[in-house]
């Protein structure tokens, strides 16, 4: 986010709002102001005038899970304010809600003229990207109907329709239009004497498909209660490490983002579930990779998690063959939408399936969540999926055919399908692209660990030895041959991927931590890997570098080519504990752990690649998601590895 976008999330419902609470609806930029459901915005105006003029913004909104801020009249000295605004709004489940107190400044009556002008464009959230794609829509129309206490917006096109119904107590005095497509509400107030009067405005957002009876809340405090109510519940019972209280902090933050990061999802027989979305505010829905991985790090303090995506992962399995979708019998969904533009298949997200890692990483959730809770009976209940998953690895995934998991470039998609899918993540050290079928190193661990998981499943679940063996073979051959193509002698390092002709891809990156947390290299190489990775060029100060600095790919600020990713940190430092590299695991656990302190005891999606001994504090990337699942739960992996060392 911008620094003038202030974030205000409960489920899959978010708000960013401006300094003053208002929303401009303006295109452009990275991240949009709105109220955003289900993919589509659903407020795309929201500006309060007093007197005919926007206030100022005595006291800004901050950050927090209500938007507050305080607003006067614009003067000078000799002018002081006739009033004070006060201005607090949340989000609730397909809601937003304000309250405004407008108080009088004058020991005179006063009267004062108030107009909110709000607006729905609908626009689809692909639409509003910094890639400047323009997508037909043919036939679609727009209107709004006067209310006796508010304004309706509705959007049409075919059989898709959305509803955005503003409504205000005290009702408005009217509602005018004002040639633009918004609409306008405005009261008159007569204030006594140092008076006070009060608006409520509330919104629902009611998306196509969407048919649960919702309810807006009654008031901001309202929503507050409750989310205080589910982080409360997140946090309580959780043996925070009272020797470090950053690391406690940093746990206790995230457990309370995770609680408002739960979205709706449906498992295999139509149960309704609540999962991690992967984060605010371009992913706000089930991402199968980010779900997974959510879930493997809360898993021995969270474990209702894990309990509620693998059922969902295994309702979106992929049961045929899809072009567009890049789908294939047994691999688990990438990413699921409900916008307008996946509804007609103007994008191919509304169940998409490039990723080769959500698979195995499905398998990995499945046995490490059985071994933890000795639930067998969702063992036995996800066993049809999980052998799918197997048979997706061995057959269409290219364990048998290549020796190693493979995909793709998919040119309506994602060019990459391992976690670092920008464009150029793969890639050599001098920055080349491979080309042709892309086998990358840590997809290959997954893989190793899924097998290894699953045959242990198999034998204490399922009740088949026979399985059991097979998938143990496979994992120790899939061992062997990695050991083999992959590594690069001269460098002591595992390359980051091979290309379509088998030749390494021969970047060093931060995948190789994952080996490590997966078990896939022998105790010798993975020593060498752990220590190499807490070398300068690759240790930033806050944490280990998605490339290592010095290469001609590095780049500081790229997504994935010098950035430092908590989530990808946090797998390196549980793969060094495995390995008993225990001072190195603290090292990159306490790098982290001020990192977060730095930034309030939240860890963001991603921050820029710059060192600590030139930049005494983290440097944000630029576009990374505020709220983001995986860097939510991270601390969490962080405790599981260290403890409170």
């Amino acid at each position: 986010m911008t620094d003038r976008h202030h974030l205000l999330v409960y489920g899959g419902t978010f708000a960013a709002v401006g300094d003053g609470g208002d929303i401009s609806g303006v295109r452009g930029g990275s991240s949009p102001d709105g109220l955003f459901v289900r993919d589509a915005r659903h407020l795309s105006r929201w500006q309060l005038t007093v007197d005919g003029a926007v206030p100022e913004a005595l006291s800004p909104v901050a950050d927090g899970d209500t938007a507050r801020c305080v607003l006067v009249p614009r003067g000078g000295r000799s002018e002081p304010p006739a009033y004070t605004l006060f201005r607090e709004q949340a989000v609730g489940d397909g809601s937003f809600v304000e309250s405004l107190r407008v108080t009088s400044n004058r020991p005179v009556p006063t009267t004062v003229h108030l107009a909110v002008t709000a607006d729905a464009d609908f626009t689809d959230q692909f639409e509003l990207r910094t890639d400047h794609r323009t997508y037909a829509k043919i036939g679609a129309t727009r209107s709004r109907q006067i209310l006796d206490d508010g304004v309706e917006f509705t959007y049409q096109r075919g059989e898709w329709r959305s509803r955005t119904t503003v409504t205000a107590d005290p009702a408005p005095d009217g509602v005018e239009e004002t040639g633009t497509g918004a609409r306008r509400l405005i009261w008159t107030l007569d204030l006594e004497p140092h008076g006070t009067a009060e608006l409520t405005l509330r919104v629902m957002a009611r998306p196509h498909g969407d048919k649960r009876a919702l309810r807006v809340p009654r008031s901001p405090a309202a929503v507050n209660e409750q989310l205080l109510s589910f982080e409360g519940e997140y946090v309580e019972g959780v043996a925070f490490p009272t020797g470090w209280p950053e690391l406690a902090a940093a746990c206790a933050r995230g457990l309370a983002d995770l609680a408002s990061l739960q979205v709706p999802a449906t498992g295999p027989d139509g149960e309704e579930l609540r999962v991690p979305a992967a984060g605010a505010p371009w992913f706000l829905t089930l991402l199968g990779r980010d779900a997974l991985l959510t879930s493997l790090f809360a898993l021995p303090y969270r474990p209702r998690l894990a309990a509620a995506t693998l059922p969902a992962l295994a309702a979106t399995q992929a049961t045929e063959t899809g072009v567009d979708s890049v789908a294939q019998p047994g691999k688990i969904v990438h990413e699921v939408r409900h916008g307008e533009l996946a509804h007609f298949g103007q994008v191919p997200y509304g169940r998409y399936y490039g990723s080769v890692d959500a698979t195995p990483l499905f398998l990995v959730l499945l046995g490490a969540y059985v071994e933890h809770t000795g639930d067998a009976e969702l063992a036995r209940r996800l066993e049809p999926h999980a052998r799918a998953a197997i048979g997706w690895m061995l057959d269409h995934g290219g364990l048998t055919s290549r020796g190693y998991l493979v995909y793709r470039a998919d040119e309506g998609g994602l060019a990459n399908q391992n976690w670092k899918d920008s464009p150029g993540a793969i890639c050599s050290a001098d920055g080349t692209r491979p080309t042709g079928p892309v086998m990358a190193a840590g997809a290959q661990g997954y893989a190793y660990d899924a097998l290894r998981r699953t045959a242990w499943v198999a034998r204490t679940a399922w009740g088949d030895q026979v399985y059991a063996d097979l998938l143990e073979q496979a994992a120790g051959d899939l061992r062997d041959r990695f050991q083999r193509d992959f590594w690069m002698p001269e460098r002591s390092f595992p390359a980051l991927a091979l290309d379509g002709e088998g030749n390494q891809v021969d970047a060093l990156a931060s995948d190789a931590g994952h080996l490590l947390w997966s078990g896939l290299l022998d105790k010798e190489y993975g020593e060498l890997v752990g220590r190499r990775l807490l070398e300068p060029d690759f240790f930033s100060g806050w944490g280990v570098r998605t490339l290592a600095a010095g290469q001609p790919a590095y780049h500081p600020m790229s997504y994935h080519r010098g950035s430092v990713w908590p989530h990808d940190n946090a797998l390196i430092t549980l793969g060094l504990a495995r390995y008993g590299l225990h001072d190195e695991a603290r090292s990159v656990a306490h790098a982290l752990v001020d990192a977060a302190t730095a930034t309030g005891h939240r860890l963001p999606e991603v921050l820029a690649g710059y060192g600590r001994d030139s930049h005494a504090e983290p440097v944000p990337y630029p576009h990374a998601c505020v709220r983001e699942s995986r860097s939510a739960s991270a601390p969490l992996a962080l405790l599981t590895a260290v403890g409170g060392a």
